[in-house]
């Protein structure tokens, strides 16, 4: 079976297949068997760029030892970006609320660090730094040093993660006016800019979920949400667990609203908030 695309390449149920394991090898990105028409539409410019008449001439220069940047690129094109600021809301409130107290309450006096994983283009690990600006208000006079890591596997969304610029459709998206007007600069253009002071407690870097995260150093409190649907189950326990080393003890994970950890009871323990669920390094 041969499918031609209005984007102008076939594709074969076995080319599929190869560039589904090609995927999940490289970035970990689990593909349906009918998300066809996903590789159609977001793989049509780059197969037209690179002159392929086919999804298998593409994968065969993918398989190229000089193929880096068209891999990136790729990738990039595949990633799902949807996000928006403040998410659920009740993570948020609960790390300004009950986490961010209990760390400082330990008196270690040490830097708190926030991963933020998969971070898209920033609005996460901006939300999160507005969190700890909000905290730093409620509580005067308490000392605080704090990092937000924010990475992602698409060099793409963190060069504009990087920028922090947004335009009113992507501020609209879960910001209230309020926050805007605290924490952004309109520029001439009408887009919206992260101010500095908030820009200031984040480090962007790119990595690969399917990696090792030692590099990172230890972590307070680690946001991985809304990614590891994408994973198979195998995928998600083999980085639940790294993410596990790299978490301070007591420290905790926060997952989608739509995930749950199972099987790592060993590692984490399960902390209801009311709204929204926590988990705990053990």
């Amino acid at each position: 079976m041969s499918i031609t695309p209005r984007a102008g390449f076939a594709i074969t149920d076995s080319d599929f297949e190869l560039f589904s394991r090609f995927l999940e090898e490289t970035s970990g990105i689990l593909l349906a068997k009918h998300k066809q028409y996903l590789v159609q539409s977001r793989l049509g410019k780059i197969v037209q760029e690179q002159n392929c008449l086919s999804l298998k001439d593409l994968i065969t220069k993918l398989q190229s030892p000089a193929s880096m940047k068209l891999r990136e690129q790729v990738i990039d094109a595949m990633t799902t970006n949807e996000t928006l600021w403040f998410r659920d809301v009740h993570p948020f409130d609960i790390l300004r609320d009950r986490i961010l107290p209990e760390l400082l309450s330990r008196g270690s006096g040490s830097k708190i660090r926030i991963w933020s994983a998969a971070c898209s283009t920033g609005q996460e690990p901006y939300s999160i730094s507005m969190t700890f600006d909000e905290f730093k208000k409620k509580t005067p006079g308490k000392l605080l040093s704090e990092e937000i890591v924010a990475t992602d596997i698409s060099t793409q969304v963190l060069a504009q993660a990087r920028r922090g610029e947004y335009e009113m459709l992507a501020i609209g998206r879960g910001l209230s006016q309020d926050r805007l007007v605290q924490h952004f600069s309109e520029t001439a253009g009408g887009s919206w800019v992260v101010k500095p002071d908030i820009k200031a407690r984040v480090r962007f870097q790119s990595i690969n979920l399917l990696g090792q995260y030692s590099a990172l150093g230890q972590f307070d409190v680690i946001f991985c949400r809304n990614v590891l649907i994408y994973f198979s189950s195998e995928k998600k326990t083999e980085i639940l667990t790294k993410m596990h080393s790299v978490l301070k003890p007591g420290g905790y994970l926060i997952l989608g609203a739509s995930e749950f950890l199972s099987g790592l009871s060993d590692k984490y323990q399960m902390i209801h908030c009311q709204p929204g669920i926590i988990y705990q390094a053990i």
